[in-house]
C-alpha cells in the first residue's frame, strides 16, 4: 500500500459502488477493503509469470488497458501513473484522471531505468523503439481525459510539458488518523522508507551513511534489492515489507526520514511528521511542497552524498517542534483530500450538464 494505492482506497471509499479495473491484482496485495470491492483486470492477469515478471510486459500495457468496456458507464475516473489514463471512455461520458506522474521510465526518467548499465545488449536495442512507442500513445491517449488532477505542482508541470494540458493540484491523503505521535523520546536511527527502484536513488543516502557511524534503516522491497544490499555500508540495515503498524514504530522510532530521490509527491515525509519526526528531502520533485525548511524538515539541493550528509549532520543541533510537525500532517489529512476531489468532479459534471 505506498501512495498510489493509498489513493485508490480514498477514492473507491467516496464511490462505493463503483468496480475497480486494474491490469493486474494480486490478491492480498492490498487493503482488504479494496480486496472486497468488485475488481476487474485485463488479460494481462493472465500472462506467465506477471506477478513476479509484470514490468516485462509493458510493451501490452496500453492494449490491455484500452480494452476495458466501460460503456455503462457516464463518470470514468482514473488513478493513473502509467497507462491507466489511456482508457476509452464511452461517448457522452466524463473521464477524470487523478495523474501520480506521467510514465516516468520513458520521459525524463529514461536513464534511470534504461540508461548505462542498467540493461544487457538486446534491451539496448529492443528498448529504444519501445519507448518511443509508449511516449506517442501516452501524449496521443491523454485526449481522452477531459479534466486532469495531478498530486503535485511538480506532476501538474509534467503534464503540461508532455501533454500540453493544465492539471488542478490536489494532493494525496495522510492517514492522520493513524499516523500519530509515539513517546517523546529522541531517535536513535535515520529512516528511508521507499520501494526499491531505481528512480528513488538510494545509493545516494547508503554513500551518504557509509563511516558516519550512525544507524539507517531502510525499509521496502523492488528490483533494486540486490544491488543496494551489496552496496549498503555496516551503517545501514535492511528492514524489507512492513505492515503498516510496524511502518508507524519505525516512524515514530527515528531521527528523521530521508527523501533522496526526484519524487513525484512523496508522501513518506509527511507520513513522518504525523508521527512528530522531521524529514530530509531532495529539492527537484514533489518533496519540497510538503517540507517547510527548518520547520519541518531540511531539503538539499545538491544530488551528492556529501549534500545529503550535511543536511544530516544538522540535525543534532536543530530542535523540531512535534505540533508543528503534526500540523503539517494534518493539513493533507483525508478529510481536505476527500472535500477536494469532490468538487473536482462535481465541476465537471456540472460543466458537462451546461454544455448539453
Amino acid at each position: 500500500m505506498r501512495g498510489g494505492e493509498k489513493v485508490l482506497l480514498s477514492l473507491a471509499r467516496l464511490f462505493p459502488d463503483a468496480p475497480l479495473y486494474t491490469l493486474l491484482h494480486v490478491p492480498g496485495s492490498v487493503d482488504p477493503e479494496l480486496e472486497a470491492r468488485e475488481i476487474r483486470t485485463s488479460f494481462v492477469q493472465h500472462l506467465p509469470a506477471v506477478a513476479r515478471r509484470y514490468r516485462h510486459y509493458l510493451p501490452l500495457f496500453p492494449t490491455a488497458v484500452e480494452r476495458f468496456d466501460l460503456r455503462r458507464f457516464d463518470l470514468v475516473l482514473s488513478s493513473s501513473h502509467c497507462v491507466a489514463k489511456g482508457v476509452r471512455p464511452p461517448p457522452g461520458a466524463v473521464h477524470l484522471c487523478y495523474c501520480h506522474t506521467p510514465m516516468r521510465y520513458v520521459w525524463d526518467r529514461y536513464d534511470d531505468y534504461f540508461g548505462p548499465g542498467r540493461v544487457g545488449p538486446l534491451g539496448r536495442l529492443l528498448i529504444p523503439p519501445i519507448a518511443a512507442r509508449l511516449r506517442a500513445w501516452d501524449v496521443a491517449s491523454a485526449r481522452r481525459v477531459h479534466h486532469f488532477a495531478a498530486n503535485s505542482a511538480y506532476v501538474g508541470a509534467r503534464i503540461r510539458r508532455y501533454y500540453g494540458r493544465e492539471a488542478e493540484v490536489i494532493a494525496p491523503p495522510v492517514d492522520t488518523d493513524f499516523f500519530t505521535p509515539g513517546p517523546d523520546e529522541p531517535g536513535t536511527y535515520d529512516l528511508v522508507v521507499s520501494a526499491l527502484a531505481p528512480y528513488k536513488r538510494l545509493e545516494l543516502a547508503l554513500d551518504a551513511y557509509r563511516g558516519l557511524g550512525w544507524p539507517l534503516r531502510v525499509v521496502g522491497t523492488g528490483p533494486e534489492d540486490a544491488r543496494l544490499r551489496r552496496l549498503a555500508p555496516p551503517e545501514v540495515e535492511f528492514l524489507g515489507h512492513l505492515g503498516d503498524r510496524e511502518l508507524r514504530e519505525q516512524y515514530r522510532g527515528c531521527r528523521a526520514v530521508l527523501m533522496p530521490g526526484v519524487e513525484d509527491f512523496g508522501i513518506v515525509p509527511l507520513e513522518a511528521m504525523a508521527c512528530g519526526r522531521p524529514a530530509i528531502v531532495y529539492g527537484e520533485g514533489g518533496g519540497p511542497e510538503s517540507v517547510e525548511p527548518g520547520r519541518t524538515g531540511l531539503v538539499f539541493t545538491e544530488p551528492t552524498p556529501e549534500a545529503l550528509r550535511a543536511a544530516v549532520a544538522t540535525l543534532s543541533s536543530r530542535p523540531f517542534d512535534r505540533l508543528a510537525l503534526r500540523a503539517r500532517a494534518e493539513a493533507y489529512r483525508r478529510e481536505v483530500f476527500d472535500s477536494r476531489v469532490v468538487s473536482f468532479v462535481d465541476r465537471a459534471l456540472a460543466g458537462r450538464v451546461s454544455r448539453c
